[in-house]
């Protein structure tokens, strides 16, 4: 009929056009992309986490790994990013400064998790801590790959930790196993947040957007 005729016009009409320029993508498709992976990645890392704290906080022995063991905040443990912000007002943050935040923070937290990764006594741990520091690097990138793709820059200055862990070691072997309780206590909920800012940052700028520029001359 018409419309079968109409659509072999066109076909053969976008098959002679005169060198035709690769289709260009609007840069909300790679935004997009690059958020879902990240959140993924987020989602992934929580689980990867819920296995390596049971096991590290088994190394680390009671009371550390009794499930009702919740001792307050000390004031070596601020040393650690804490996620523990007002939801409402970590809300109320433009999606530039949660992206830096959160890219300041996992910056800071694979630090102190590479020095623990060379002090942990078993290869079995060792090995996992090591696997958890690699994922926790990609999603570093990953968040600075979402950055990018919308436009903002990433943190400027040091995003580490403002000296060696070592620099101030804690006087007594509790207060180093409570140091590393913190410090996964602290990430797990960063992770947690993580996933919800990313899962509400998708839904702004869908991944399956895509805008068809047609560059050659005559259009």
């Amino acid at each position: 009929g018409d419309s079968w005729g109409i659509f072999t016009f066109l076909c053969a009409a976008l098959c002679n056009l005169p060198a035709l320029p690769a289709l260009n993508c609007s840069e909300e498709l790679g935004a997009g992309q690059s958020i879902q992976q990240t959140y993924d990645l987020t989602r992934y890392l929580e689980h990867q986490l819920r296995t390596l704290a049971g096991t590290y906080l088994n190394y680390l022995g009671p009371p550390f790994n009794e499930p009702d063991f919740n001792p307050p905040r000390m004031a070596r443990a601020e040393r650690v990013p804490s996620a523990t912000v007002d939801l409402d007002l970590w809300r109320g943050l433009t999606d530039n400064a949660r992206l830096a935040a959160n890219y300041r923070a996992y910056s800071r937290l694979l630090c102190y998790l590479r020095v623990l990764d060379g002090q942990v006594g078993t290869a079995e741990l060792r090995h996992r801590l090591s696997h958890f520091c690699a994922s926790l690097q990609g999603l570093v990138l990953s968040i600075g790959g979402v950055m990018s793709s919308l436009g903002y820059p990433l943190p400027a200055g040091p995003v580490g930790p403002p000296g060696p862990p070592g620099a101030s070691a804690a006087p007594n072997d509790f207060l180093k196993k409570m140091d590393d309780f913190w410090l996964l206590k602290e990430l797990q909920t960063w992770l947690w947040r993580s996933a919800k800012d990313f899962n509400r940052l998708k839904k702004k700028v869908p991944p399956a957007v895509v805008t068809l520029r047609l560059e050659a001359r005559g259009f």
